[in-house]
């Protein structure tokens, strides 16, 4: 329905004007049709960055996978802070105009925190010979290894069962990630997730979940361990 439909007979003068006038209507269809997958593209992006589980704890922003781990991160954050391991690497970074510090809350074995920084090779899907089961079996259970911490166990049970204290479900990994922008540009802990600021991962802390206890402290290397993939900004 797009294209001018071609037959044998010579065309003539309203043949012709009519084929040209077939085929503007086609490019005027397609360049709407674009602009509305493009447009909605972006509406969808802002709507899901205003409902992302984001608060800022400390002059840290914190995004976590799940809303219930909003709670523990403005709990743990703080303490984590003050770790001269941790304080040391962010002193550049308090108060410069145009950075922000972004925290990503995460399980220690969340499937895709390789998009987030190259945290090791165990993360680096793409390399791995079971990278499709793997992907699957997040595709079909997404949030199944993210909300076993936060099943009802009894305190003594915590307390008298090394196992579950030892659980990588009772573990946090917090990666630290700089975002600079153009000074004014960063207002909010929102403006971190703009098209056009600069994302470098720093370092990431592996914490206790019920503890606090800070088990490593890890420098990432630039970029994400996806390579030269593009990578989703949340």
């Amino acid at each position: 329905m797009f294209f001018p439909r071609f037959t044998k007979e010579v065309p003539t003068r309203d043949s012709a004007s009519q084929q040209r006038l077939g085929f503007g209507r086609a490019i005027l269809i397609f360049a709407m049709l674009l602009v509305v997958v493009v447009g909605s593209g972006f509406v969808l992006r802002a709507y899901t960055v205003q409902h992302l589980p984001l608060k800022q704890a400390n002059g840290v922003d914190v995004i976590t996978i799940t809303k219930e781990d909003l709670a523990a991160a403005a709990q743990l954050l703080p303490s984590v802070l003050q770790q001269p391991g941790v304080s040391s690497k962010l002193k550049s970074i308090e108060n410069s105009e145009g950075r922000r510090l972004l925290a990503y809350f995460i399980p220690v074995d969340y499937v895709m925190q390789g998009m987030i920084a190259n945290t090791g090779g165990e993360w680096k899907l793409f390399e791995q010979h079971k990278t499709v089961g793997m992907i699957t079996e997040y595709i079909l259970h997404p949030f199944a290894h993210l909300t076993e911490a936060h099943a009802h166990h009894p305190p003594e049970m915590q307390a008298h069962n090394p196992s579950m204290h030892d659980s990588p479900a009772m573990k946090r990994r917090i990666v630290f990630i700089e975002i600079s922008a153009t000074p004014g540009e960063l207002t909010s802990p929102f403006d971190d997730f703009d098209i056009n600021v600069t994302r470098k991962p720093l370092f990431f802390v592996d914490v206790h979940l019920h503890t606090g206890e800070i088990l490593q402290v890890k420098d990432t290397p630039s970029g994400s361990g996806w390579g030269t993939v593009p990578t989703p900004m949340f």
